[in-house]
């Protein structure tokens, strides 16, 4: 237990970094450039995902189920579509149904994907199988 919450901890720490990196291309994307808030959305989550991804491997999770680094990149990108599809979700509801401010909406994105990512993510890669009985 006290690995789990150990690692929640440092997940949610890198996630903070990660989502820093996510909001300002957000801003960037949606503020200056113009772009669609959706398709913005969609460039910064997956730039919050591949520095989420660098840090997490550096400094969270250090059991690793694939031992094939493209393999796990690649898995760790894939899941992150999941809770890419939550943060649009939730941007698509508070944004475009209940009017709510992009970057407030986001905040309430970031933490629902927050969850599935660190969820899937641990269970599926970075957490070491039950040792049989």
């Amino acid at each position: 237990m006290l690995k789990l919450l150990t690692e929640a901890t440092k997940y949610a720490v890198v996630s903070a970094i990660a989502l820093s990196a996510d909001y300002s291309v957000l801003l960037a994307l949606t503020r200056f450039a113009g772009w669609p808030y959706l398709w913005a959305n969609a460039v910064s989550f997956l730039t919050g995902a591949v520095i989420a991804y660098v840090l997490s491997v550096r400094f969270v999770f250090h059991t690793h189920r694939l031992h094939n680094r493209q393999l796990e990149i690649t898995s760790f990108i894939l899941i992150g579509l999941a809770g890419l599809v939550v943060s649009q979700l939730v941007l698509f509801v508070t944004v475009s149904k209940l009017g709510i401010d992009l970057l407030v909406a986001k905040a309430a994105a970031a933490g629902c994907s927050f969850l599935t990512n660190f969820v899937l993510r641990r269970q599926l890669l970075f957490h070491s199988a039950a040792a049989p009985s």
